[in-house]
C-alpha cells in the first residue's frame, strides 16, 4: 500500500512540475513575442497543456470523485474554450488591421487587400 501512495505522490509532483514548466513558457512567450498573433499562440498552446497537467495532478491526488471529477470537467472546459478564444482574438486582430510580421498574409488574400 505504501508503494501505491509513493507512486501517486510522484505522479502528482511530476504533473505539477510539467504544468508549471509549460505555464512559465507561455508567460515568457507572452512577454517576449512581438505581435498579437505570436502572443496568442504562445499563451493558448502552453497554457492549455500546463493547466491540463495541473488538473490531472488534482485528479491523481483527489481521485475520481468530488474534486477529481471537477478537475476532469475543467479539462473539458479548457479544450472547448481556449481554441475558441484564440480564434476570436485572431479574427478581431485581423479585422482591426493588425498585420503579420514580414511578408506573411492571410490565406486567400493578396497583399493589396
Amino acid at each position: 500500500m505504501v508503494a501505491l501512495e509513493t507512486v501517486q505522490m510522484w505522479a502528482v509532483v511530476a504533473l505539477v512540475v510539467v504544468g508549471s514548466f509549460f505555464l512559465t513558457v507561455g508567460t515568457i512567450g507572452l512577454l517576449r513575442l512581438p505581435n498579437v498573433y505570436n502572443r496568442m499562440h504562445a499563451t493558448s498552446k502552453p497554457a492549455t497543456i500546463g493547466t491540463v497537467a495541473i488538473f490531472l495532478a488534482g485528479f491523481a491526488y483527489f481521485g475520481p470523485g468530488g474534486a477529481g471529477l471537477s478537475s476532469l470537467v475543467g479539462i473539458v472546459f479548457l479544450f472547448l474554450t481556449v481554441p475558441t478564444g484564440a480564434h476570436m482574438i485572431s479574427r478581431a486582430a485581423e479585422r482591426t488591421g493588425v498585420s503579420f510580421l514580414g511578408s506573411v498574409t492571410w490565406p486567400g488574400k493578396t497583399d493589396d487587400e
